[in-house]
């Protein structure tokens, strides 16, 4: 299956397969929330589009296009094709510099890339029909008060994710009890007496625990007491591929 990547300028922005680094997560003592693989996979299921230059952007809480202010670090003759007031109301408008065209029944969700924090702004996300849409899309951010942003260069600014739109329709949610399926019920006991002694034996001191630092029935795709497995689709690591020629 292809993503095309039409640019829609000479230089557009760096395409790349979504990272795993956060910042806020490197600060953590031993890099603890990588342990968890939930948000290492979803800052992986993707691609990051980066900024193509730095910029600061002061939003003073008018309702105005002119109500923000955006200076880029080093001047920029074409500052206004990437990144402009366009919507007014605090909403910062991108442009990731690119038509995408998917296959048939698969469209784009357009966001702020997974776990990616920044104060004072919150990406908007959107759902794009790639798979007919004959021209581009902006990404939006909106200021959540007045005051200063900045972007680094090569900060992702929007993140793409492929999805088959149409088949979410399918999905009938359906609430049962947790009895009516036993075999769950099992595991999920399980899991919760291990984990209760595992918290308890941490929380006193033992070595053992200690050492163990954590459990890992999640990411080694394990169900406690030999009840079960993950499937062959368990994954505890994203290689996504970077655009080529075509």
């Amino acid at each position: 299956m292809e993503l095309e990547c039409y640019p829609m300028n000479a230089r557009p922005c760096d395409l790349v397969p979504g990272r795993q680094s956060r910042n806020w997560m490197d600060a953590f003592a031993s890099r603890h929330p990588y342990r968890c693989l939930p948000l290492t996979m979803a800052n992986t299921t993707g691609w990051e589009i980066l900024c193509p230059f730095g910029f600061t952007a002061e939003w003073n809480g008018g309702p105005s296009q002119h109500d923000i202010k955006i200076t880029p670090d080093r001047h920029q003759p074409e500052m206004d094709h990437f990144v402009s007031s366009h919507f007014s109301r605090g909403v910062l408008t991108m442009h990731p510099q690119y038509l995408f065209r998917t296959p048939p029944g698969w469209g784009l969700i357009a966001q702020g890339s997974p776990n990616h924090v920044k104060d004072g702004i919150q990406p908007l996300s959107g759902l794009i029909e790639t798979d007919w849409l004959p021209f581009p899309f902006t990404m939006n951010w909106i200021f959540t008060r007045p005051g200063r942003i900045k972007f680094e260069k090569g900060e992702p600014f929007c993140f793409i994710l492929p999805v088959e739109h149409r088949k979410v329709e399918q999905f009938e949610p359906v609430i049962r009890s947790l009895e009516s399926n036993p075999g769950m019920r099992d595991q999920f006991e399980a899991w919760n007496r291990s984990r209760t002694d595992f918290n308890t034996r941490l929380a006193s001191g033992d070595p053992d625990a200690a050492k163990e630092a954590w459990q890992r029935f999640y990411f080694k795709g394990e169900v406690p007491e030999a009840l079960g497995t993950a499937p062959a689709t368990h994954a505890n690591k994203r290689r996504l591929k970077n655009p080529r020629i075509g």
